[in-house]
């Protein structure tokens, strides 16, 4: 209800907003300072077009919930102390169903899973389920536990039983609503936690490595979809972070260095194909930014300074190849101009001088052949 909260902005601080209490259609908004404690009773049919999320019914009882702006229908049930409790159905965006169910506290307990077209792929009754492929075989049965697999039985699109959960333990396996196996590897509390494999469609190996509460951390690797290695290096909240390599499709090294976020971070060096160095220095998000060096593929020295976006910035330059001429640069370079020296375009076949300019202080002028 951003609209809504929008209105009291200029009269009240957010953070003093102490509770919202709802009465039928309408809010109960206590604002709370030092100062002062004052109740605003706001009828909720007047904010149904607010973006946000919102509930129109009852505190406890029968209810509606909408997608944001667009007031459809994606949930209508039951509520106690506003969560979802007793039966209820959940909508699509297109009208279909998706759930249709009993709920505690916000958690489905039983009922059913469609998929887009209608049909079901999970059943849940007082904690047990079964999950199913397209071609209607059992993917996984057994019972669950805050919506992850705790005890049971998983199988492959053909029938056959491959891993067993218990307690949401042990190795197991997912696979996709195809049958194409996705993961294999350890849980621990119904969650990715321990050493697996992540797979491509096409069956090669996208990453493996380690895993914790779901996500990759620790050592893994990540592969292209031809099997050749991409990336091999540290992990943390599903992310890279720390040192790490990258590789070109063909198996040379493209990058080593430090990784924050997913992103380059931090010192490191990039490589041409044959191993020769291109950079060398600091990187933020992803980019050169701050103290490096970049060289030709003959090793010579293009530029050494500041880098600002990956691009030269303070520093002096001497070399720079362009598509079809080779504009040579010797000088300085400032807030990313050039500012002082001499340049040179020359044609790569002939080798002849096409033109030649002067910088001084950012101004330039032409200068004799």
């Amino acid at each position: 209800m951003q609209g809504l909260f929008g209105n009291l902005k200029s009269k009240y601080i957010l953070k003093d907003i102490f509770s919202i209490l709802s009465h039928n259609k309408k809010l109960e908004i206590i604002i709370y300072n030092k100062k002062l404690k004052e109740k605003i009773e706001i009828n909720l049919e007047d904010y149904k077009n607010e973006s946000g999320r919102y509930i129109q019914g009852e505190k406890n009882g029968k209810g509606k919930e909408y997608t944001i702006g667009k007031n459809k229908v994606v949930f209508e049930g039951k509520y106690l102390n506003w969560k979802k409790n007793g039966k209820g159905k959940e909508y699509n965006l297109n009208g279909s169903l998706k759930f249709e169910g009993v709920y505690s506290k916000n958690k489905k307990i039983s009922g059913k899973e469609y998929d887009s077209r209608g049909n079901v792929i999970l059943k849940i009754k007082k904690g047990k389920g079964k999950e199913y492929y397209k071609n209607k075989n059992i993917q996984f049965e057994g019972e669950y536990l805050n919506g992850k697999r705790w005890n049971g039985y998983g199988y492959n699109n053909k029938g056959e039983r491959e891993f067993e959960i218990k307690y949401g333990k042990g190795k197991g396996k997912e696979y996709d609503f195809n049958g194409k196996l996705i993961f294999e590897g350890e849980y621990l509390n119904g969650k990715r936690n321990g050493k697996g494999k992540e797979y491509y469609d096409n069956g090669n190996i996208y990453f493996e490595g380690e895993y914790f509460n779901g996500k990759k951390k620790g050592k893994g690797k990540e592969h292209y979809d031809n099997g050749n290695l991409y990336f091999e290096g540290e992990y943390l909240y599903g992310d890279k972070k720390g040192k790490g390599k990258e590789y070109y499709e063909e198996g040379e090294l493209l990058f080593e260095g430090e990784y924050l976020n997913g992103e380059k971070n931090g010192k490191g060096k990039e490589y041409f194909g044959d191993g020769k160095l291109i950079y060398e220095g600091e990187y933020l998000n992803g980019k050169r930014n701050g103290k490096g060096k970049e060289y030709d593929k003959e090793g010579k020295l293009i530029f050494e300074g500041e880098f600002l976006n990956g691009k030269f910035w303070n520093g002096r330059a001497k070399k720079i190849y362009e598509k079809n001429s080779i504009l040579f640069f010797e000088g300085e370079y400032l807030n990313g101009e050039k500012w002082n020296g001499k340049d040179y375009y020359r044609d790569f076949d002939s080798n002849k001088l096409i033109i030649a300019r002067e910088y001084f202080k950012g101004e330039s002028k032409a200068i004799k052949k």
